[in-house]
């Protein structure tokens, strides 16, 4: 995650080891130099995953739904209404091939400079092993790769994932939660779209090394987890205190795996912190929404009082209407809980931003819960910027009255990006919430300072809402966008993360993240892609873009055998 969360650590309330965890999760700031650490590996050559036995086994197996899956409203604007002249053909496919491009661009530079490694460093040429060293840009990227025609670079990687041995690891911790949407849904949406069954081999074999984690004596996870302890037979305990979207996010990808494996225990798996997040719903500081930390060891998801669909809290709340549309709307509680919570968040998350142009935007902050009253921190952040787009899908699939809230807060990230230097929306933002009129106030306004750095989460949603509404006026906004992150993050290698967007010319890091050629460029061509390309009435895409085939009444699960 970025370096802006460090923000949120100030406020966070547990002990100062735990606060030194989460910072070390979520910081993104520029390090002096590349360390490479020593791979940490298993002494036994023989060693499975799957051989490991369960200390703590489950004695009932929640199985998958087999019912007929439910007709679920359409999500995309039928563009068979519209026609598209020539010259808007001729527009849309030169801007993606300036996107394919970029992307090339950037996949050469990690080829050349870090090959096997997780991150290619843009300024130095160096690379960097951040999650687990297992290739992290190459498994992240297989999906963008086959969806942007890059056949031959997509069997070259494919190719090479003999090479990644998950006996073996960079560090002695592993991010579960990060584990799983990066490595596991890259492997399982590039089998969803190229049918290569070494895909899905490799997706085996990190479920079973992933599903070690939830080997605890209440089957929740370690989200920090010491695998090798683990691999050795030494007991577990969930963890003491985790971010809540660690634990909340990894529904999708267990789910799509059980499906496409045939084996239930990844959806068991999640399925019971399904149970707990249910069951606490209600029962929290600010009921409908779940605070930003949680302990799993001893199942307290009610005990912090902050709030928030920004860092730390964003893809549970995402996941919610997602893997309602991957279980074919059979498990109604994954939309109940989304409605209580959007419920909740539309009454205390957002708000209407003082702004020069007096435009209707609104942005969502963050809550601070007491005995008495409920204070609203007017924090923006790019990472909630996913939010839009979160409540346009809910909006289709539910037929809720939403939409124009998620156009809101879309425009609202919009705004931001025009509203700097840069053209680049910051990472973190303080702003001044509207009260009355919402009069501009030069004096008001500078009293708050822009943070930096940009990420995928804002086309994201602008992406989705094209999809919805099918307005070309979205593509040029998206277009605009690109065109200043391409000018301002592109270096000889690949591209960087910026340091500060308040600036004409920002600095930028020696740092390129995985979600640049998974998320971000794939948005960026998908938005300017015919509507048939990952069609969100046929797809899924997970929290780091990758996309998982739905099921439907008319071609039914899309799972193992069928």
């Amino acid at each position: 995650m970025p370096p802006s969360i460090r923000r949120w650590l100030s406020l966070a309330f547990v002990a100062g080891v735990i606060v030194l965890e989460l910072y070390r999760f979520i910081q993104f700031g520029q390090p002096s130099a590349v360390i490479e650490p020593s791979p940490v590996a298993l002494d036994n050559n023989q060693f499975q995953w799957k051989d490991v036995p369960q200390q703590y086994p489950v004695l009932s197996m929640m199985a998958l739904p087999t019912a007929r899956p439910l007709h679920i409203p359409t999500i995309q604007y039928d563009f068979s209404w519209r026609k598209e002249s020539k010259e808007e053909t001729d527009k849309r496919e030169a801007r993606l091939k300036v996107v394919r491009e970029n992307f090339a661009h950037a996949w050469e530079g990690y080829k050349a400079h870090a090959w096997m490694k997780d991150e290619v460093a843009p300024l130095s040429g160096g690379s960097r092993d951040t999650f687990g060293g297992w290739a992290a840009t190459l498994v992240d990227s297989l999906d963008t790769l086959w969806i942007m025609g890059l056949k031959k670079e997509f069997m070259n990687a494919v190719s090479s994932l003999d090479k990644i041995d998950f006996s073996r690891s960079t560090g002695e911790e592993i991010n579960v939660f990060e584990t799983t949407i990066r490595y596991l849904g890259g492997f399982l949406s590039a089998y969803d779209l190229s049918g290569h069954a070494a895909l899905l081999t490799k997706a085996i074999q990190l479920g079973e090394m992933l599903y070690v984690a939830f080997d605890t004596p209440n089957r929740m996870p370690n989200s920090r987890w010491r695998w090798k302890d683990a691999a050795t037979g030494k007991p577990q305990e969930a963890a003491a205190y985790t971010i809540v979207a660690e634990i909340g996010s990894l529904s999708l990808e267990f789910t799509r795996l059980s499906q496409l494996s045939g084996d239930p225990k990844y959806f068991d798996a999640i399925q019971r912190i399904t149970e707990q997040f249910l069951r606490y719903q209600n029962q929290t500081r600010l009921p409908g929404m779940w605070p930003v930390i949680v302990t799993p060891e001893n199942n307290d998801f009610v005990s912090d009082n902050t709030f928030s669909l920004g860092a730390m809290s964003d893809s549970l709340y995402e996941y919610l209407p997602k893997q309602y549309m991957l279980l074919g709307g059979l498990h109604k509680e994954y939309r109940e809980m989304y409605e209580a919570a959007i419920a909740t968040a539309k009454q205390h998350n957002f708000f209407r931003p003082l702004n020069k142009e007096n435009l209707d935007v609104l942005i969502s902050g963050l809550l601070k819960v007491y005995e008495a009253r409920v204070e609203l921190i007017p924090e923006g952040q790019h990472l909630v910027c996913f939010a839009g787009g979160m409540i346009g899908i809910a909006s289709q699939i539910f037929d809720l009255d939403d939409l124009s809230t998620a156009r809101k807060l879309v425009d609202g990230c919009i705004w931001a990006y025009e509203s700097t230097p840069a053209k680049i929306m910051p990472e973190t933002f303080r702003l001044i919430p509207c009260k009355g009129d919402c009069v501009w106030s030069e004096a008001e306004w500078h009293k708050e300072v822009l943070n930096h750095q940009t990420g995928p989460e804002a086309i994201e949603s602008i992406f989705i809402l094209y999809r919805i509404t099918g307005e070309t006026a979205l593509q040029d906004q998206a277009w605009n966008m690109f065109q200043a992150i391409e000018k301002h993050t592109r270096t000889d290698i690949a591209h960087a993360s910026l340091l500060d967007v308040t600036l004409a010319t920002p600095a930028k890091s020696d740092r390129m993240e995985s979600f640049w050629t998974a998320e971000t460029l794939k948005y960026f061509f998908l938005i300017f892609s015919e509507p048939n390309v990952i069609s969100l009435d046929e797809y899924v895409l997970n929290t780091e873009a990758h996309p998982f085939k739905r099921p439907s009444p008319s071609w039914g699960w899309n799972t193992k055998g069928t």
